[in-house]
């Protein structure tokens, strides 16, 4: 049987600082950009180019206030989560589509930098709750209740 894999895992810098907010119910979500460098030597000229590829990012709960105590704009990241994509009629009636990454794994890159890791407490005998798969499905509010 084939199973459906919707999974990204990506190393970039951060394009502006967390931006933490919470659900009327209180959860905690927070969004930052994402730019993954990439260069190349450009066959025809020689030269070498430098492009980048941009992607939005919300992080939920215990991972997203962490995210937004710990990072800031420029912080070199690897993230692991999986891809959406939104679609909207924007003012003029065009339909717009826009991805975004819901990262479920965040974590420093060391390749040009170094970090001090301060743990959370943890709670029920060892497991964090925040930190436990969560189905879309199993997440208490509406696509009205989402700040952004």
């Amino acid at each position: 049987m084939a199973m459906n894999v919707n999974n990204i895992t990506i190393v970039g810098n951060l394009t502006r600082d967390p931006e933490l907010r919470f659900t009327p119910n209180g959860t905690p979500v927070a969004s930052f950009g994402i730019a993954v460098n990439k260069r190349f030597q450009n066959k025809s000229t020689g030269e070498w180019e430098n492009e980048a590829d941009f992607f939005n990012v919300s992080v939920w709960f215990k991972l997203a206030e962490n995210c937004a105590e710990s990072l800031s704009k420029g912080d070199r990241v690897l993230l692991n989560g999986r891809l959406t994509q939104e679609s909207w009629d924007d003012k003029e009636g065009q339909k717009r589509t826009n991805f975004k990454i819901i990262a479920n794994v965040v974590a420093p890159s060391l390749e040009f930098a170094v970090c001090r890791i301060e743990k959370n407490p943890r709670i029920d005998g060892g497991i964090n709750q925040d930190n436990q798969n969560v189905r879309d499905d199993d997440l208490d509010f509406t696509n009205d209740d989402i700040p952004f």
